[in-house]
């Protein structure tokens, strides 16, 4: 019997689509984000700025992901402010300095933005865009000048903000408009307690588990914005957080019951989801299931309900048990092991794609026209890590471009101009959204835009030049992937793991301190949880690498599963001591078998760092 060899994980993650319904209020603003800043540019005969303003909208689109309205202005503004930084230093620098001092000039922007995308999502998206921008300043000769250019930069995706929190949302409460996702997170938090205590006592108890930390992450991430308006909505709004924080309890306790692993009955499941049924239509939670408290974990779930129907009906609350980090502690994670290694390959990356363009924009290759960005821009997004493993990266960024510039040739040959181009402007932008689940698709669409952007404003078609352009691009991050850097390789992998087992083991040391103080004890609880699932993202993506990348990581995903099940036993021992003020001897044989454990696999794997705590006597 013949069997079909498995297919690579890099080619498997290259092949892989993202589903889901379609986004029809983010493909709106699509549609009216970069197309209609185009046309007013043009009938008020500023086509140029027009241009740069459709490109940011265009940035901005890519970042507007699910989620709530304030979250989208911090994932959505703060990249775009980055990327006005970088138009207006980009535009100053090609227009007064030569090749070579722009090429080391440029080098060092990539080192520092690099650097800083290891601190988080929302940093690394502006580190991208401060780049891209870059590029673009330096490599799009416009007849404006650096600060206006900024300026239109910052209202191009200013505009996408607007429409992002002007605009109504489909299944929004009328009369509380703002609350367009924080609702469904907090709610889907209380969902996700019910799934995981339907699954205690099953083999889906540990998916179930991981699923209820990022609904949990989902929903602290929409809470925790900026607020919108900050008076009309205050009471609206302590309420939802008293919702949220009313769910940490149930989390824990729901927790404790699938360490256990004994199934609970099927009406353990039924207080959580009427209070997710409350929270998503904003009533009142009505009579909750009878409680049964034959064992700590079942106890702790019924006081964590009546808990919670007195949060739900008092409604006070604004304590989201997150804490903001430190300009030290972001500072370590981006100069640590994991950014200075990154930083240093979105360096070299950068400069040598600048150089590269700028040898054959001196050399004429380009021939009429002087826009010289793509290739750098390019290389910035397929150096990125936060797009998948380098090689579907790669393979997805030639395919998609490919694509794209065929498709725009095309389209140039019958469009009228401008108008015909404008409208292939507004329909790409309303593209984007359902683009992004497949970097492929993103890129098409995205070369169709661009190019359809700076034909508007002027410049001849250029399909067969800019797929040259991107598959030096991928050539270059190829070879800068795979060069040998200062250091341990894998350095992301690892700051994360050692994030992780630091805040296990603060929750550790918290919980068996004996310390009453549960806010602290939930805010701890969190940060490991959130910790360990960006360890775990940050391990699939290296597991998805060529071999001579994966290797570098071998091992982690060891050391995560371990760190988890630590957690995860710490939930239990704090609901135990709890209830009986002293651990049970399964708790503390079972944690000291975890440290022994943590500390072979950090032997066998050399991940060191983690520091273990004193554990005490069984009482």
């Amino acid at each position: 019997m013949s069997r079909t060899a498995p297919v690579p994980p890099w080619l498997a993650h290259a092949l892989r689509t993202q589903r889901g319904p379609v986004p029809w209020s983010a493909v709106t603003r699509g549609a009216l984000s970069a197309g209609p800043l185009l046309l007013a540019a043009v009938l008020l005969d500023r086509t140029s700025l027009g241009v740069v303003a459709a490109i940011a909208a265009m940035l901005a689109g890519i970042n507007d992901r699910p989620g709530s309205r304030r979250a989208s202005v911090r994932r959505i503004g703060v990249p775009a402010l980055a990327g006005a930084g970088g138009m207006l230093v980009g535009t100053y620098a090609g227009e007064h300095v030569g090749a070579v001092v722009l090429t080391l000039l440029f080098t060092g922007i990539g080192l520092i933005a690099g650097a800083i995308s290891a601190v988080g999502p929302v940093a690394s998206g502006a580190g991208t865009q401060l780049l891209v921008a870059s590029a673009i300043g330096a490599g799009m000769p416009l007849p404006e000048e650096g600060w206006q250019r900024a300026l239109a930069f910052l209202a191009g995706a200013g505009w996408l903000v607007a429409l992002r929190l002007v605009l109504p949302t489909p299944g929004a409460i009328a009369d509380d408009f703002r609350f367009d996702g924080e609702r469904a997170a907090v709610a889907a938090v209380y969902d996700a307690v019910a799934e995981l205590l339907d699954a205690v006592g099953t083999d889906e108890a540990i998916a179930r588990r991981a699923a209820l930390t990022a609904a949990l992450d989902h929903a602290q991430d929409a809470l925790a914005g900026p607020r919108l308006r900050r008076y009309a909505s205050s009471s609206s709004e302590r309420r939802l957080h008293a919702q949220y924080a009313a769910a940490l309890p149930l989390a824990e306790a729901a927790t404790a019951l699938a360490w256990g692993g004994e199934a609970v009955a099927g009406r353990a499941s039924e207080g959580p989801r009427r209070l997710a049924t409350a929270v998503r239509e904003s009533t009142h939670t009505g009579p909750l299931p009878a409680p049964h408290r034959s064992a700590p974990a079942l106890r702790a779930l019924d006081d964590a309900l009546l808990h919670a129907a007195e949060a739900f009906d008092r409604g006070k609350g604004t304590d989201l048990h997150t804490r903001r980090r430190s300009v030290r502690g972001l500072f370590k994670v981006a100069f640590g092991a994991g950014g200075r290694e990154y930083g240093l390959r979105v360096a070299l990356c950068f400069g040598a794609a600048v150089a590269a363009a700028q040898a054959l924009h001196h050399a004429r290759w380009y021939g009429q026209h002087e826009h010289w960005y793509w290739l750098p821009a390019t290389a910035v997004f397929l150096v990125k890590p936060d797009l998948g493993p380098l090689v579907s990266r790669v393979l997805c960024r030639a395919a998609g471009t490919v694509l794209g510039a065929l498709l725009f040739a095309g389209f140039a040959l019958v469009l009228p101009r401008p108008e015909g181009l404008i409208a292939l402007v507004a329909v790409s932008g309303a593209l984007i959204p359902v683009a992004t689940r497949h970097f492929a698709a993103q890129t098409a669409v995205v070369t169709v835009l661009v190019l359809a952007l700076v034909m508007v404003g002027g410049e001849p078609q250029a399909s067969a030049g800019r797929i040259g352009e991107t598959l030096l691009a991928c050539a270059i991050v190829l070879v800068v992937g795979h060069l040998p850097m200062p250091g341990q390789r894998g350095g992301t992998v690892r700051a994360r793991l050692t994030r992780a087992g630091s805040a296990a083991h603060a929750y550790l040391d918290h919980v068996l301190s004996g310390s009453d103080d549960r806010a602290a004890r939930w805010t701890l609880r969190r940060e490991a949880y959130r910790a360990l699932a960006e360890a775990r993202t940050a391990i699939a993506l290296s597991a998805a690498e060529l071999p001579s990348l994966a290797r570098h990581s071998a091992g982690a995903d060891q050391v995560v599963a371990t760190l988890e099940r630590l957690v995860d036993t710490t939930t239990a021992c704090a609901v135990h001591l709890d209830d009986s003020g002293h651990l049970s001897a399964r708790h503390s044989e079972q944690l000291a078998e975890l440290l022994d454990e943590l500390e072979r696999e950090q032997e066998r794997t050399g991940l060191r760092g983690l520091r273990p705590p004193a554990l005490p006597l069984a009482g």
